[in-house]
């Protein structure tokens, strides 16, 4: 995998002035676009996609200083459409516009490239099991929030706090299948795991296959698969975040080509 996102990096350089697809190298490294994605954000602590900008406008801020084309030449080099969208994106980086910039040299944020090296690590062993399970249902109520890399979600507790307690202990007696009792589950995340970007939050249980979920909730359906199913213990939700992140950081088997 370390190979794998190095090559990710050397494509982004390939492709600062074109359209960018990692799905040749998905393939090539016989992995999905989810996994290499959420490596790259887990180990660099930023979505692909971010790097992908500041890259581009580090790239391009050595254009505007030139000065040697106007200010539209060079927002379309590097895939915008108009001076008002480059300059958007450039002034998110830099802290400044790229008239400011060509006029005054500066400033300047420059976002070099990254290399990944492998490390050990693993000191604190992780609980893990292997579980294949048959397609199951998740059953409860559904609400779209932004995500929260650390912390306490607010969204995510005005859900809940919303619910009235006889409704979750009828959700408890809907239980019928592992993972038993209540559930809090994320679905729809976004690749990147960009923070602000929503995901779907569920605050139910599971049903197996053959149960219905009553009409009056939201439900999942999950097909059957192999699962990786970790234990961890410690203040909530600092421990569930710290171990969502080692799943990709310590954890995750490797892939062809490592």
């Amino acid at each position: 995998m370390i190979s794998a996102l190095n090559r990710l990096v050397d494509l982004v350089e390939e492709r600062l002035t074109d359209e960018f697809d990692v799905h040749g190298l998905v393939v090539e490294c016989g992995t999905t676009e989810y996994h290499l994605r959420r490596m790259f954000s887990s180990l660099a602590g930023m979505p692909l996609s971010e790097y992908l900008r500041r890259r581009r406008m580090t790239v391009a801020a050595a254009d505007v200083v030139r000065g040697e084309d106007d200010l539209l030449t060079i927002a379309v080099r590097y895939g915008y459409g108009s001076t008002e969208a480059f300059g958007r994106a450039f002034r998110a980086v830099h802290g400044a516009g790229p008239g400011d910039v060509r006029r005054d040299g500066g400033p300047l944020r420059a976002q070099p490239q990254l290399r990944f090296h492998l490390t050990v690590e693993g000191s604190i062993p992780m609980d893990t099991r292997i579980a294949d399970r048959p397609a199951f249902r998740l059953a409860g109520h559904a609400t779209r929030v932004p995500l929260i890399h650390q912390g306490v979600n607010p969204h995510i507790q005005q859900h809940i706090a919303a619910l009235p307690p006889e409704e979750h202990l009828r959700l408890k007696a809907l239980s019928d299948t592992e993972p038993a009792g209540l559930l809090q589950v994320c679905d729809d995340v976004d690749p990147d795991a960009v923070e602000g970007s929503e995901l779907t939050y569920l605050h139910g249980v599971a049903l197996s296959g053959e149960t219905p979920a009553p009409d009056d909730l939201d439900a999942i359906e999950v097909p059957a698969g192999t699962w990786a199913v970790f234990r961890t213990a410690g203040p909530y939700p600092q421990a569930l975040q710290s171990t969502w992140a080692a799943t990709a950081t310590e954890w995750s088997p490797p892939t062809r080509g490592d």
